[in-house]
């Protein structure tokens, strides 16, 4: 049963539509503090479909996620019980969140860099640095270290790799997308033992 490949297909149709960067900032946007689609997967077709704009495409991918970041920062910090737990509620990362919390005490403004690089969802940390009062300056330096690593990460292999990585990604598309699949949930399995 072919799942990832149709949906490979769409994402890598609306990555050469005129509208494709308004789309990747949209989705950028609120992926930080809501939505559950990476940017990552809108991002990689689009730096495919045009490699001269790989460099122009995570600049404003970072800009547009630490603004959607700040964004989530303040339903944390003004909107928690009407907005915020509900959102956590909805993704079922109610307890990640007690976690979250706890590991802030630790590790502080650490977190947010990290949590902009890893599959762990973003917006979990933004509203939790809300919640939690973090400084808001720290806060987006760090947003803007962690998720311009990645994004320009994205763009830089999917630019340096350009038809070979098409190649790649059309043969192998099911294998990838069931392996980030298991990837995703070996890491929530992982954060849940700990």
């Amino acid at each position: 049963m072919k799942v990832f490949a149709p949906l490979y297909d769409k994402v890598m149709e609306w990555s050469r539509s005129r509208h494709a960067e308004k789309y990747l900032c949209g989705v950028s946007f609120v992926e930080s503090s809501f939505f559950p689609v990476p940017t990552s997967l809108m991002l990689a077709p689009m730096v495919l479909a045009r490699p001269e704009r790989a460099w122009p495409l995570a600049f404003m991918t970072t800009i547009t996620s630490v603004a959607g970041g700040v964004s989530g920062y303040l339903i944390g910090y003004f909107l928690f019980e009407q907005v915020g737990g509900p959102i956590l509620e909805f993704y079922h990362l109610g307890e990640e969140f007690i976690r979250i919390k706890d590991w802030f005490g630790q590790y502080g403004i650490w977190l947010v860099l990290i949590s902009g690089v890893t599959p762990i969802p973003y917006k979990l940390f933004t509203i939790s640095a809300g919640v939690l009062s973090l400084a808001l300056f720290p806060f987006i330096l760090a947003s803007l270290v962690g998720r311009a690593s990645q994004f320009f990460l994205v763009s830089a292999l999917i630019r340096w790799g350009g038809v070979k990585i098409t190649a790649m990604i059309d043969k192998w598309i099911e294998w990838i997308g069931w392996g980030a699949l298991a990837l995703a949930a070996v890491v929530f399995m992982i954060t849940e033992l700990l």
